[in-house]
C-alpha cells in the first residue's frame, strides 16, 4: 500500500491585547490614590491654619453661591447684597475689633469738620464689643443743652460712623446717658430718663438713614445718670453722651450661624 500523505501542521498564534502598556486599570487606582493624598494634605493644612481661614473655607462649602444673609468669613460664603457696602464688608470678631477701631478713627479724620472733635470721641474695646462714646462738652458737642435733637456737629459724626458700621455684619446697640443735673419739663413728666432715651433714638434714626441696615440695631437704651462716666464728678459734661456699641459676632454651636451675644434687657425709661 502506498503511504498516506502526511497531514499538514497548522500553527495557531493567539494575539493577546494588553490595552496599551498592560491595561488601564492601574490608572484608575493611581488617580484614586493621588486624590486621597491630596485630600489628606488639605485636611492637615487646615488643621494648622488660623481660625478666620477655617471659617472662610467652611463658609465656601456652606454657601458656595455667596447668597447668605450673613457676611463672608464667619461661617458663611461670600457675601452679596446684605446692605450698603456689602461688597466691601468684613466680619468683626474679637480679634478684629482693634482693626475696626483704627478704621473708624481714620474715617473720622477724613471728615474735616470732625478733626476738632477728637477729644469728644472715645473708642474702647470692651467685653461687650467696641464701645464708641460721643461725649458732650459745656457748649454742647452733639446735642444742644436739654435738647433731644442731634445738632449739626452730631449729624456729621453719626453719619460718618453709620457709613462705616453699615459695612460690617455685627449688630449695634445705642445708649443715651445724661449727667446728674436735674431736668424737669412738662410738669415733671419729662426728665433725664426721657431725654437719654430720646437722644439714643434720634441717633438711631439718623444712622439708619445714612448707612446702618434696618435690622442692624438691636437695642436702644436710656440710662439717664445711672451709668456716669465720671462718678466722682456727676455733673461733668462728659457724662452726657451717646454710646454706640458694635457687638461681637458669635457662632452658635448648634447650627454654626453667627449671632450677636445676648445683651441685658432694655431699661424702662420711666423707672
Amino acid at each position: 500500500m502506498a503511504e498516506a500523505a502526511p497531514k499538514p501542521i497548522y500553527i495557531i498564534k493567539k494575539k493577546v491585547s494588553h490595552g496599551g502598556h498592560h491595561g488601564g486599570a492601574w490608572k484608575v487606582a493611581y488617580a484614586d490614590f493621588v486624590t486621597a493624598m491630596m485630600a489628606l494634605f488639605i485636611v492637615l493644612w487646615l488643621m494648622n491654619t488660623s481660625k478666620p481661614i477655617k471659617e472662610a473655607v467652611a463658609g465656601y462649602f456652606n454657601d458656595p453661591t455667596g447668597t447668605s444673609n450673613h457676611l463672608g468669613g464667619n461661617g458663611k460664603g461670600p457675601a452679596q447684597g446684605a446692605g450698603q457696602g456689602a461688597e466691601d464688608s468684613l466680619t468683626v470678631s474679637k480679634d478684629d475689633m482693634a482693626k475696626l477701631k483704627d478704621q473708624l478713627q481714620d474715617a473720622i479724620q477724613k471728615v474735616e469738620s470732625l478733626k476738632k472733635l477728637n477729644n469728644q470721641i472715645e473708642m474702647t474695646v470692651t467685653g461687650e464689643g467696641l464701645r464708641i462714646e460721643l461725649m458732650e462738652s459745656e457748649k454742647g458737642t452733639f446735642f444742644d443743652s436739654g435738647n433731644p435733637d442731634v445738632n449739626e456737629s452730631g449729624k456729621d459724626t453719626l453719619i460718618a460712623l453709620a457709613k462705616e458700621l453699615g459695612k460690617v455684619p455685627n449688630k449695634i446697640s445705642i445708649e443715651g446717658h445724661t449727667d446728674s443735673i436735674p431736668l424737669v419739663r412738662h410738669g415733671g413728666e419729662y426728665g433725664n430718663w426721657e431725654l437719654s432715651v430720646d437722644r439714643a433714638n434720634a441717633a438711631r434714626r439718623l444712622m439708619q438713614e445714612n448707612g446702618l441696615r434696618p435690622d442692624q440695631v438691636t437695642q436702644v437704651r436710656g440710662f439717664a445718670d445711672q451709668r456716669l462716666r465720671k462718678p466722682d464728678a456727676p455733673r461733668d459734661p462728659s457724662n452726657r453722651r451717646i454710646s454706640v456699641i458694635v457687638q461681637y459676632m458669635q457662632v452658635d454651636a448648634a447650627d454654626s450661624k453667627p449671632s450677636a451675644p445676648d445683651a441685658p434687657p432694655p431699661t424702662d425709661r420711666h423707672q
